[in-house]
């Protein structure tokens, strides 16, 4: 089969395709004839080197999203069987690929209204955003929560995540994503180049810290007694924390079925839509083009690649 693999770290000219052995199907596992993946800021991290403990071993395929079409269910599996359009953020980087083996606890079902690059770009960001908001955060209907970079992948489907717990959502972002993030249903925007969020905001439940740094620190502020300030870039300042009287955590998100079944739900209510930047094509060029997108930091919403 056709995939991107890196053998050396570096820049993006250390993606190259190769001609690869599929994989084969474990009893619990399916395979999935890939339609469509995304590019995520972990995979160009990877990719640099600054993540090695991500990479198993070089070369490897990288990429955390699939959406396509079982093509074999392995013997212990009964929950999907070939033909059926499924999706998933497999436990180890891959999907790079035009097939990918998963396994099958974690994988769940396409909604009909759902285009597979929809689904695509859903995995590992939502999931991302409903743990650091629904099981860190413990967000609830009534609270506030502020979200920081909230045209980005994970951005974009934490302010729908909130939105439909009932939260009142503050985010920050440039002016020329105001209109988006609105229209995801965005109370307080932020135009972070000219306003200080930390001297606009107060009183808040939750903050979604994805910038780290001095962002972070300053988040402290805007945080109600006993409010939770949660991270996935970097451990929060323990002092900090304490002196503001609140919990500061970080997390690397962790795949689980239920919890994809649940954006499915969503996504197919129409409660959680992807927003793709760009598309590319499975291919050396297309894989270097949207990394160097994805370097740029100024995405909106997920960069999706196609496979023909």
């Amino acid at each position: 089969m056709k995939a991107i693999v890196i053998e050396a770290f570096g820049g993006p000219e250390q993606l190259k395709e190769k001609e690869v052995d599929k994989p084969a199907c474990g009893v619990n596992q399916v395979l999935i004839r890939t339609q469509a993946t995304s590019v995520n800021p972990v995979d160009f991290k990877i990719r640099q080197g600054h993540l090695k403990e991500a990479a198993d071993q070089l070369p490897m395929i990288l990429g955390g999203d699939v959406a396509g079409t079982v093509v074999e269910a392995g013997s212990n599996v009964t929950r999907f069987r070939e033909g059926d359009r499924v999706f998933a953020r497999p436990r180890q980087f891959g999907t790079y690929a035009e097939y990918v083996a998963v396994d099958a606890d974690i994988v769940a079902r396409i909604p009909e209204q759902l285009s597979f690059e929809e689904a695509a770009a859903i995995p590992l960001a939502a999931m991302t955003a409903w743990q650091a908001l629904v099981d860190h955060g413990r967000l609830g209907k009534g609270q506030k929560v502020l979200i920081h970079a909230g045209a980005g992948g994970v951005g974009t489907y934490a302010i729908q995540i909130a939105k439909s717990l009932g939260a009142e959502v503050a985010s920050t972002a440039s002016a020329a994503n105001e209109e988006l993030l609105r229209s995801l249903g965005v109370d307080h925007f932020i135009n972070y180049k000219e306003q200080d969020f930390s001297q606009i905001l107060s009183d808040y439940d939750v903050v979604l810290d994805t910038m780290g740094g001095d962002i972070q620190r300053n988040s402290f502020k805007v945080l109600k007694s006993g409010g939770r300030l949660v991270s996935l870039v970097e451990q929060p300042d323990e002092k900090l924390a304490k002196e503001a009287g609140v919990t500061g955590s970080v997390f690397m998100m962790e795949p689980k079925g239920d919890q994809l079944e649940q954006l499915a739900e969503l996504a197919a209510e129409g409660k959680l839509k992807s927003i793709i930047d760009e598309t590319y094509p499975l291919t050396e060029q297309g894989l270097r083009d949207a990394h160097e997108k994805s370097e740029s930091h100024h995405t909106r919403g997920k960069l999706v690649i196609t496979v023909n």
